[in-house]
């Protein structure tokens, strides 16, 4: 884990020693997502002038109905608008909508949670290209690429700065009075397009449902009142605080879609310390730590890091910024 400081001072750590950065009534935040069996594999149907057979895989990506979703289709030329496919065994589905970038709006013959069922049945963990271009998605996959605050299925992704805690790291935590919040992020495919414009204005930044409720909106509101810290695990976790805080810094429930794009110049609100992995270049999560913690003391933790040989991507090693 490599600490970053205010100052831009680093310390090289283990994520065993994040305890030692907490203090009794510091508010740990963490992101109860969790990720869905969201890659779907079938055949497009016979339409008129056309045979059947084509095989497409569908990358579910967001929730629209309880019968509909959007995703990422492979070759999405071979899908038109009307077409019907058939996904694993038992799953049908219309094509109603297409949209740019291979994406598809699907309309299932299922729905709610018989629709769920069938999707944990059917569909594959979508592991991130790195790892399933080197090997096949097995069953452990369904496990480890869940973190161990996972809840609320809906994710295409984990929220990978939970993927650091274990039961006895909590412990620890819960020994030293740290208190623990939870919201909610299902995070969409589109967080980890690149950003390919030279304006970031220029960005079009995907809609994520996010959801912070009311309690715990007012534990928050506790925490902030008797001035003790808050420390967001992951991106996700502090995209979801920032999009329910208000400009003094207190906490109002949310429950909706949030389209935040923290770029340098972004003022925080809702958090002093974030827990998150290391990002790729051009990424709007390496634009939203930049705007955390300042772009010249990024690029500089980030030189060490690769230097020291930290990993970076979904299983890579710890971030801690303090502000």
């Amino acid at each position: 884990m490599l600490v970053v400081r205010s100052d831009g001072t680093l310390e090289h750590k283990r994520i065993f020693d994040l305890p030692d950065y907490l203090r009794a009534g510091d508010m740990l935040v963490v992101n109860d997502t969790k990720v869905i069996p969201a890659r779907l594999r079938g055949q497009r149907l016979a339409r008129q002038g056309l045979s059947g057979g084509a095989k497409i895989e569908a990358m579910l990506h967001k929730r629209l109905a309880p019968d509909r979703f959007l995703a990422f289709a492979r070759p999405a030329k071979k899908l038109a608008v009307g077409d019907t496919v058939s996904l694993g065994n038992s799953i049908a589905a219309e094509v109603v909508g297409r949209n740019d970038g291979g994406e598809i709006e699907l309309c299932f013959a299922l729905g709610g949670a018989e629709l769920d069922e069938a999707i944990a049945r059917e569909g594959e963990t979508p592991l991130p290209p790195y790892i399933a271009g080197k090997r096949k998605t097995d069953e452990r996959d369904s496990t480890d690429y869940q973190t161990v605050f996972a809840e609320r299925p809906g994710s295409v992704a984990a929220p990978t700065a939970g993927l650091h805690f274990t039961p006895e790291l909590l412990a620890t935590l819960t020994s030293k009075s740290v208190q623990r919040e939870t919201v909610t992020l299902h995070v969409g495919a589109g967080t980890f397009l690149p950003v390919t414009a030279d304006d970031t204005d220029l960005h079009m930044m995907h809609t994520e449902w996010a959801m912070l409720s009311g309690d715990a909106a007012e534990r928050l509101n506790g925490a902030r009142y008797r001035r003790h810290r808050i420390m967001a695990t992951g991106t996700t976790s502090l995209r979801t605080l920032e999009t329910a805080a208000n400009e003094d810094g207190s906490f109002h429930a949310f429950c909706g879609e949030t389209a935040l794009f923290a770029t340098p110049g972004y003022r925080f609100k809702s958090a002093e310390m974030l827990l998150t992995n290391f990002h790729l270049p051009r990424s709007t999560l390496f634009m939203l730590v930049c705007a955390f913690a300042g772009i010249e003391t990024m690029k500089f933790a980030y030189a060490e890091a690769i230097r020291e040989r930290y990993r970076f991507y979904s299983y890579g090693d710890a971030c801690l910024l303090l502000r």
